[in-house]
């Protein structure tokens, strides 16, 4: 069975489990019981949606950027001005599966609360191809950094990265 078959069987039976609890055997649980147990299952869905989507993603499916798993106005936060929209979202991730034919994100940690994800990353690859203009140096990189994310109805609103540029721009071998 693959992971993602896994983890959608297993949050069909945390779901039948938690529903079951409320109705049958804890039918004066205070509300704020309640509340906490249907956060944890949309954080646990966040979780999942969120991995799914960006392991296909690196893996070439470049068109699991789409309004199913993306709010219409997603946006990624730039320093500047933000790129705003799923085509706008696609492109700019796209540079790095364009300039690394070799690409692969690892998530170190996933984790949130609610709507709030942090993903802490490691990426690594080849520059053999154009990576938002500049052409291919043949400079493997080694970059970590963190994620900020915010989700709205199980989508993926709004992606804000952290790392070291002029450590990146070393890799690649534009800086000294």
């Amino acid at each position: 069975m693959r992971k993602s078959e896994l983890n959608k069987v297993l949050k069909n039976i945390f779901n039948i489990a938690l529903i079951t609890l409320i109705f049958v055997g804890c039918t004066n649980v205070p509300g704020k019981y309640i509340d906490f147990e249907i956060e944890s299952v949309k954080l646990s869905e966040n979780l999942l949606t969120y991995e799914m989507v960006w392991e296909k993603f690196f893996n070439g499916d470049m068109e699991i950027i789409n309004s199913e798993y993306f709010t219409e106005d997603v946006k990624v936060v730039l320093p500047g001005d933000d790129l705003v929209g799923i085509e706008a979202f696609k492109n700019y991730y796209g540079n790095y599966v364009n300039g690394f034919s070799d690409a692969e994100l690892i998530f170190v940690d996933l984790f949130g609360e609610g709507d709030k994800l942090v993903k802490h990353w490691n990426f690594k690859g080849t520059h053999d191809g154009d990576f938002f203009g500049i052409p291919a140096t043949g400079s493997k990189v080694d970059l970590s950094g963190t994620t900020l994310i915010l989700m709205e109805d199980g989508k993926i609103k709004q992606e804000h990265d952290f790392f070291d540029n002029l450590d990146f721009y070393r890799q690649l071998g534009l800086m000294e």
